[in-house]
């Protein structure tokens, strides 16, 4: 169609149209024009329709109701059968029932016990009951039936009324209140010819579901309802299972409340938890959690389980029972590999992989702010899990480990290229060692926390960031000590290190000091009732008695249920109770094990891995492990020292002089030990003036002959070996008397500077004076801080 523009151009003095090219379009054509959205939004609700479907197809919950229903589609027939006999046995139990009431059967039984026990009083009051509950019974029946009678016969009066006055008059004429009346009968006819066909279905379908109800099974557990996802139908448990096995239990106030009929509160229902069900039971009155807990081996034995399945504890009041039953045989695994065994590191702030808890659940054991007592029997796995701890801590880069084995045991040699400090063994010396070492602890501790107070913020104690930076030797510090009972029990560093271990676990966790103890004696002699109150982790493998429990765990947790002497010895190898390590308040757990054994060594590997990885991170380890043994003590060389040049010296004087010069070797010292050195070296003491001298000529003459004899040693001091310090006399014969306190071997100073002087990460570069005097001795123990390598 051509159209002419209401506006023209003129040109040549005429109006010249502007003409647009168009066509002409119908109703229809425009209808479908707009028809392809239809198909575009009939697209996307199909698309939306099915997207939806397949989520609900592949959701867990619908796999896990499809799976339910096949198997019961599977278990069908049998289920039929089962329902039909539990109708059967409805059936009986109601007739039972019915002539139990009506021939008085409960109140017969009574009338046989009296007749059995020979009361004839009690005999005839249960006769009398009989009599007056008959009349009773049919009283009330008479009147029910004559109730009844009265009230058909009034109805059917009443209906017969309203037919008959409906007949005579029309509804128009009636008044309103008697057409509501109508109205109302009219609605309960309809409502009951409405009702009346579905109670001929209704009504025998409801009596055949309260027939199956009465005959159906009541033992506890109700195995047949079992879903599938439970592997075994017998590690079902419920609350009825629950109250059944604490019915039995032989408590007084607990049977008591049974019998009156009282039903147990469950604060928690039964739920499934890990690899086990958990509940909260709040007891009646009289009943407390620790009762329960008492008769454990009763309760087991009452829900089908074995002791150490069974963990019957006080909730956070005494009379609110937590109980937590594992599946049967879900506890008798191991935990498996450990996950950092292959690969992975360790952030210390966020802990290390410890093992599996009664759940199934892997714990990150804390480590930061944390200390940690292990114990238990021996060869039940304590060395292994401080071993996996500090292998753990090795995976730290920024973490700097200092072990210490009061015993002669190689389950640590493999770590030994990865750690700062490292000491095995059963002399004084090692004893001495681990002493200094919590002292240098202790003052690093201290500078720690000038250190923490310099940073801006003043934070209150050290974090990841404040870790990673070298320079303020803020990185995380730990220190464990194997067999710590033979420290804290020493003769002579016992108080000492009890002392300073205290100090350590109350005030170093903030300061990246980690403390980690284990111990296969749990006593109140061997580990110091403050150490066992400020650690923040305690684990006991299987122990003897109560005392050893609460010894690790704390006190109080016998009694409270969270018990390790149901722990079996060899069969429970590497199952610990913990408390602390999450925030629960214990948890049954399976600790991992890195094997180090014969012809099987997985620690090396572990090791290897985490040198490297401190390799890459640039950082360095400063091992002490070899710096540290120290020459054996040359007694003639410390005695020609201390003689400073004088011809003779008394005795007296050298052993003052002596126990300055290496306090941890000579403090001991008496006349006799230096009477047998000299005597051995044939340089003996002699009497000049009334006293015992020692003779410098003689002590000289001594050393000499030494030196002749070993001529390899003589040329020591052409080596760089200072003058008086030739080497020690070799294969030299056991002093003659000892003292029974004296330490086996120590470090020898050949230059006048005592033990103290050792480096710590407190005093590198410092420059370390010996001390002025002896230390006071006094009837008590001495303080040995300054006995130390």
């Amino acid at each position: 169609m051509t159209s002419q523009s209401e506006h023209g151009q003129e040109q040549g003095g005429e109006l010249i149209p502007k003409v647009y090219d168009a066509e002409l379009v119908s109703h229809e054509d425009s209808e479908a024009v707009d028809r392809p959205r239809g198909p575009v939004i009939r697209r996307l609700a199909v698309e939306c329709t099915g997207y939806v479907l397949r989520r609900v197809r592949e959701s867990e919950r619908t796999a896990r109701w499809r799976s339910v229903l096949a198997y019961r589609l599977r278990k069908l027939p049998r289920d039929v059968g089962r329902l039909l006999w539990f109708m059967v046995r409805g059936h009986g139990r109601w007739i039972g029932k019915a002539w139990t009431w009506a021939t008085h059967g409960d109140l017969r039984a009574d009338v046989r016990a009296a007749r059995l026990a020979g009361d004839p009083q009690a005999r005839r009051e249960a006769q009398e009951a009989i009599r007056a509950d008959a009349k009773t019974r049919w009283a009330k029946l008479g009147i029910a039936l004559r109730r009844s009678v009265i009230g058909a016969a009034v109805a059917l009066a009443l209906l017969v009324v309203l037919a008959l006055f409906e007949m005579l008059f029309d509804r128009a004429d009636m008044p309103r209140w008697l057409v509501v009346v109508y109205e109302v009968r009219d609605f309960l006819g309809a409502a009951i010819r409405l009702v009346a066909p579905w109670l001929l279905v209704v009504g025998p379908v409801g009596w055949l579901v309260a027939a199956v109800w009465e005959g159906r099974d009541r033992t506890p557990g109700a195995g047949w309802l079992t879903q599938p996802d439970r592997d075994d139908a017998d590690s079902w448990v419920d609350e009825r299972m629950i109250s059944r096995a604490l019915a039995h239990l032989g408590i007084a106030p607990l049977n008591a409340f049974f019998k009156d009929g009282g039903q147990l509160v469950y604060l928690i229902a039964p739920r499934k938890d890990g690899d086990g069900t958990f509940a909260r039971v709040r007891l009646p009155l009289g009943v407390t959690a620790g009762m329960v807990a008492d008769r454990r081996d009763t309760l087991a034995a009452n829900l089908g389980r074995a002791a150490l399945e069974t963990w019957p504890t006080k909730a956070d009041e005494d009379g609110v029972l937590d109980l937590w039953i594992a599946d049967k045989g879900s506890l008798g695994g191991g935990a498996g590999d450990w996950p950092l065994l292959h690969d992975g590191t360790v952030d210390l702030f966020d802990g290390v992989p410890f093992g599996l808890t009664q759940r199934g659940l892997i714990i990150n054991a804390p480590l930061f702010e944390a200390n940690w007592l292990i114990g238990g029997r021996p060869g039940q796995g304590k060395t292994s899990a401080l071993r996996t701890l500090t292998l753990g801590a090795a995976l730290d880069s920024t973490a700097e480990l200092w072990v210490f084995v009061m015993g002669e045991s190689p389950d640590f040699e493999p770590l030994r290229p990865r750690l700062t400090r490292y000491r095995m063994g059963m002399d004084d010396k090692v004893a001495a060692d681990a002493v200094q070492a919590l002292s240098e602890l202790t003052e690093e501790m201290e500078r720690r926390g000038r250190t923490l107070g310099a940073q801006p913020g003043q934070p209150p104690k050290v974090s990841r960031k404040l870790a990673d930076r070298a320079g303020l030797g803020l990185h995380p510090l730990v220190a464990a000590i194997d067999e710590c009972h033979e420290l804290f029990q020493h003769r002579k560093y016992g108080k000492q290190a009890e002392e300073l271990a205290v100090r350590l676990i109350k005030r170093g966790r903030k300061y990246g000091i980690i403390l980690l103890l284990a111990t296969q004696s749990p006593t109140k002699d061997s580990i110091p009732k403050e150490i066992t109150r400020n650690v923040s982790c305690g684990v006991a493998f299987a122990v003897a008695d109560h005392i050893a429990n609460d010894g690790l765990l704390g006190a109080g947790k016998y009694r409270a249920g969270i018990r390790a002497t149901e722990l079996r010895m060899k069969t429970d190898r590497g199952t610990c109770v913990a408390v602390g390590v999450t925030d629960e308040a214990w948890e049954l757990v399976r600790t991992f094990y890195v094997p180090f054994e014969d012809g099987l060594d997985l620690v090396s590997p572990i090791v290897a891995r985490a040198l490297a990885q401190v390799v890459e991170n640039g950082r360095t380890i400063t091992a002490t492990a070899e710096e540290d043994e120290a020459e054996p003590v040359d007694p003639l060389a410390d005695i020609t020292h201390v003689l400073n040049g004088e011809a003779r010296v008394r005795t007296q004087t050298v052993l003052v002089r002596l126990a300055t010069l290496n306090p941890a070797e000579y403090d001991d010292w008496t006349f006799t030990d230096l009477s047998a050195v000299l005597s051995e070296a044939g340089a003996e003491p002699v009497k000049s003036h009334g006293v015992k001298v020692v003779r410098a000529d003689a002590v000289a003459a001594a050393l000499a002959a030494r030196a002749r004899a070993e001529e390899p040693e003589r040329h020591g001091e052409a080596n760089g070996d200072r003058p008086g310090s030739r080497g020690v006399l070799p294969n030299r014969l056991p002093r003659q008397n000892p003292p029974s306190g004296q330490r086996e071997q120590g470090s020898g100073s050949r230059t006048g500077k005592s033990r103290e002087c050792r480096e710590s990460p407190a005093n590198r570069g410092s420059e370390c004076t010996p001390p002025d005097s002896l230390p006071v001795e006094d009837d008590g123990p001495r303080d040995r801080g300054r006995d130390g390598p």
